[in-house]
């Protein structure tokens, strides 16, 4: 039954568990921020390939590193998948971030110099409370929109949340994510649970929620910053990508490098 999946659908498969690999400074799909080059599938061996490249020749190696890792784990779940290679090119540590992210150094090995002793977790907790407070803002602000009160938000529990359907693409895009990020660290588990929270776990209060939402919103507007720089840079330098020999694959149409195909004008004919 495998032999008969096309090669293509396979392909795609893995496309959509790389929609949920998050640039970590960012907190934005890497596939939206068009960071993956190539996926090649190997149906006899079921192995997987993935390539990426980042904005710039000298992004963190902590950010390509995680990246990397998580790419991993995440095509690693497809029950089909036997074998998975993921290479970072064009980087000043790729070498290093390939050797650690498919080999068996970690992360504390592989760039002890540069992470004073911190270990892949506790780097990973740390973009995870920036994605928290970005996601956090967006629904917070989403329900004001709404006309909540603050003191309808700070006592507002996780089952009220949930119904709470927003307008606006952006909180509705956020609302899930949020509550993801929200119960995989356990800071709601229940349906009456708080579902507003610091990254600590502590309730919010109504007096003090508009210099909360100022310090969220500082947060915000560095990972927007750093968002628009780096689809920038993205984009310039993926222009240097070029279709293959043998001719565009999948990810060359999804990221759009190739180009509309020119009309076929017929030729004109020799007057009689």
């Amino acid at each position: 039954m495998f032999a008969e999946i096309h090669r293509t659908e396979l392909e795609a498969e893995v496309w959509d568990c790389l929609d949920q690999v998050t640039d970590p400074e960012l907190d934005e799909p890497i596939t939206d921020m068009g960071f993956v080059e190539r996926i090649d599938v190997d149906q006899s061996s079921r192995k997987v390939e993935v390539d990426f490249r980042l904005p710039t020749y000298w992004c963190s190696p902590n950010f390509a590193f995680l990246m990397g890792f998580d790419v991993r784990i995440a095509v690693s779940k497809l029950p089909w998948v036997k074998n998975i290679r993921v290479t970072l090119n064009d980087h000043c540590f790729a070498d290093r971030v390939n050797d650690g992210v498919n080999g068996s150094r970690d992360f504390a090995d592989v760039f002890s110099e540069y992470c004073d002793g911190s270990d892949l977790d506790n780097v990973r907790l740390k973009f995870q409370e920036k994605a928290f407070i970005r996601r956090q803002e967006t629904v917070l602000l989403g329900l004001e929109a709404r006309g909540f009160t603050g003191e309808d938000i700070v006592g507002m529990t996780l089952e009220i949340f949930d119904r709470v359907a927003f307008q606006g693409q952006e909180e509705a895009r956020q609302k899930p994510r949020y509550r993801e990020i929200l119960l995989a660290h356990g800071l709601a588990t229940q349906s009456n649970d708080l579902a507003f929270v610091t990254w600590e776990g502590a309730p919010l209060s109504a007096q003090g929620l508009r210099d909360y939402l100022a310090r969220l919103r500082g947060v915000r507007i560095n990972m927007e910053f750093n968002g628009a720089l780096c689809r920038g840079l993205q984009s310039t330098r993926y222009k240097e990508v070029k279709i293959g020999a043998e001719g565009p694959t999948l990810i060359d149409f999804i990221q759009n490098r190739v180009p509309p195909r020119e009309p076929i004008h017929p030729e004109p004919q020799a007057a009689p």
